[in-house]
């Protein structure tokens, strides 16, 4: 008699993933969109988008051309089809799968799985948040001074400002649009590497916004200082879109408005501890406006030690400046004082009054003769530096102070908590982008030849975190509603546990194979049945 064969497979929190893939119809709606032509290969568009998803979701950070080995010990049958093998997820399929992508339009494609997504969620959408980030890229592209943006049907993948502070490499900037309660990406753009946020943001308003309106109706508009440009609050006003704004201090009002604050009444915000605000009317750029003054005192005291480091090395630095200056040798009294009114416009914070020193030259070597004239005479000028008490007030007056724009001029249904409460919904997005950028995820920088594909991976990025936002909602709003629990960190009963924790729960779950015919699910514990439960069948199938 033979001896019994096992093998096992690695299942892990893959499950969940590929069941919420199939929840949303994912594959489904690609292979509508870009149905195979051929039957040579043996994954459709779809498919490729969905083993993508997992490998992005599996946070092993391995490139295209490794796809074959992530899945070399993955039970693909439960995870996306039988008779899929992992040498069918080569590059060329995933490649293809991509181009695809990039001819169907890659902000359409995704923002019509949103909205399936936020449907089928039933999310209500009463904020939309808009914000951008940068993804360096490896090699050489079209980034040439002589490539015009006109003959690019693509991204431009070239050098700007680096938030990943990698300045001396070429970037990919992707703009996201999320709704304010589960984090759901609802729409992602791709830009070129050197175009700022100001700009991006403009044309996403004045393009899509009527399509976000009949699609979403959602209420607000929510952005950073980058959405608070005259002609972008111009283009939401006409178009009956409320926005919630910070505003830039840099605006002369609105740094009087601030500087102000310390002689001000302010009232606290109901809801928010530390916060306290006093609101005013604005008619910036010709749109009647609301601006509400927060200041945050615990804020206030953290930045106060910031401040004075601040302080400290900027005065330094004007004195070490006014000292330079004061060895500096000129001819005349005049040139002498004009260096030193040139010192004191330029310096913010220091302040001194000028002491002019008249010093006698002679062209003879050794000392003069008693009576001597001498033949010129050299001009410094110096002066004792200080900082005054009323600069440091000044600085202080702004300290957790920041202005929020809105033009809902309705008190009632917008007070300032809740002006705040939405602001502070921008954070769904920013932590979409550290997502993103984690070193476990999909990539922590883009290693793929074509820009075309670069921009189709950004959309799978987008998916990505898609699901893996969709699985954490799903996974909150079942424990609630069933009144059930899951472990913390702390081993205490929680309802609102993070997607990333769940998928670190889930580790240790494997597929065993006896003689390769008798499958098992092994390894699962309470807390994995659980979540497994309370999500439904599709899940409860793809685990059993």
């Amino acid at each position: 008699m033979p001896p019994i064969q096992y093998s096992t497979q690695v299942m892990d929190h893959l499950g969940l993933v590929a069941g919420m893939c199939k929840e949303l119809g994912i594959a489904e709606h690609i292979d509508r969109r870009a149905p195979k032509v051929s039957d040579e290969w043996n994954v459709s568009h779809g498919e490729a988008v969905v083993a993508m998803i997992i490998n992005g979701l599996g946070f092993t950070g391995q490139s295209l051309h490794m796809f074959p080995q992530f899945f070399d010990n993955k039970p693909l049958d439960k995870l996306i089809r039988e008779e899929i093998k992992p040498e069918h997820l080569n590059d060329k399929v995933l490649g293809r799968a991509l181009d695809e992508l990039f001819d169907l339009d890659v902000s359409k494609v995704s923002f019509e799985l949103a909205i399936k997504v936020v449907t089928h969620l039933k999310l209500p959408c009463d904020a939309l948040n808009l914000d951008g980030t940068g993804f360096h890229v490896d090699g050489r592209y079209n980034c040439g001074d002589e490539v015009d943006d006109e003959d690019l049907n693509c991204i431009r993948l070239c050098k700007g400002y680096s938030r990943d502070h990698r300045p001396d490499l070429n970037q990919a900037i992707l703009l996201l649009l999320t709704e304010n309660r589960a984090g759901i990406p609802l729409f992602m753009k791709a830009a070129s590497g050197n175009v700022t946020d100001k700009t991006s943001f403009n044309k996403i308003v004045s393009q899509h916004v009527k399509s976000f309106k009949a699609a979403l109706n959602a209420r607000y508009f929510v952005g950073d200082a980058a959405l608070y440009v005259a002609d972008t609050i111009q283009e939401l006003n006409e178009q009956n879109q409320w926005f919630i704004t910070r505003v830039p201090l840099n605006i002369g009002a609105a740094k009087e408005l601030v500087q102000g604050a310390p002689s001000r009444s302010m009232e606290a915000v109901e809801g928010f501890e530390y916060y306290e605000s006093v609101e005013t009317l604005s008619d910036y750029a010709g749109v009647v406006q609301r601006w509400v003054l927060f200041r945050n005192k615990q804020s206030q005291k953290t930045e106060q030690k910031t401040l004075t480091r601040r302080m400290q090395k900027k005065s330094l630095k004007e004195f070490k400046e006014l000292e330079k200056l004061s060895k500096k040798p000129f001819r005349c009294e005049a040139d002498a004082m004009e260096a030193f009114r040139k010192w004191e416009k330029q310096s913010e914070l220091c302040q001194a009054e000028s002491r002019l020193i008249k010093t006698p030259c002679y062209k003879t070597k050794g000392r003069p003769a008693e009576g001597t004239a001498p033949d010129h005479y050299e001009y410094y000028v110096t002066g004792f530096c200080s900082v005054t008490v009323q600069s440091r007030r000044d600085a202080e007056a702004s300290l957790g102070c920041f202005i929020l724009a809105t033009n809902d001029m309705d008190t009632a249904r917008l007070d300032a908590a809740e002006l705040l409460k939405t602001y502070k919904s921008q954070q769904q997005v920013e932590r979409g982008f550290r997502f993103l950028k984690s070193p476990d995820f999909l990539v922590s920088s883009l290693y793929l030849k074509k820009p075309e594909r670069i921009e189709a991976l950004l959309m799978v990025m987008t998916l990505c975190l898609m699901v893996y936002a969709a699985i954490q909602h799903r996974i909150r709003y079942e424990l609630k509603k069933q009144s059930r629990t899951f472990p913390d960190m702390k081993k205490k009963p929680a309802q609102n546990p993070t997607g990333r924790w769940v998928f670190f729960c889930f580790d240790g779950i494997h597929i065993l194979t006896i003689n390769g015919m008798e499958k098992h699910v092994i390894g699962i514990t309470e807390r994995q049945s659980t979540i497994i439960f309370i999500l439904g069948s599709t899940y409860q199938e793809i685990y059993s």
